[in-house]
């Protein structure tokens, strides 16, 4: 659904957006099924939802969704943690947030990719 979503033409960025929420939601759904086999779903359409708004120049609504894949990959650490910490710091430097940002790249940087929080 990611993947659709992402290959919507210019002209339809509401439908994206669209998709990309449900997307969202089925991975909340799933992941309150069975945590141990979907949260990195629901990290990864977070995170992916907020680098496209990112691209589309709505950093302020890709905010709240990098939060969120922040706080819910803290559960699962290493590279998904680390990947959410990028984007964060991204999206924190399009809102001129730049202590923010380097605060989100330090903590990143300090993970190794094997290790889990």
């Amino acid at each position: 659904m990611l993947a659709f979503a992402q290959t919507r033409p210019r002209w339809s960025r509401s439908t994206a957006l669209n998709g990309f929420r449900e997307a969202i939601a089925r991975a909340r759904m799933l992941a309150d099924e069975s945590p141990r086999e979907h949260t990195e779903l629901l990290v990864r359409c977070l995170r992916t939802t907020a680098r496209q708004l990112l691209s589309w120049g709505r950093s302020t609504e890709a905010l709240p969704m990098a939060q969120e894949a922040v706080a819910v990959a803290r559960s699962i650490g290493g590279a998904p943690l680390i990947a959410s910490l990028h984007t964060l710091a991204a999206v924190y430097e399009a809102e001129h947030h730049y202590s923010e940002a380097a605060a989100a790249l330090a903590e990143a940087d300090a993970i190794r990719p094997g290790e889990d929080t």
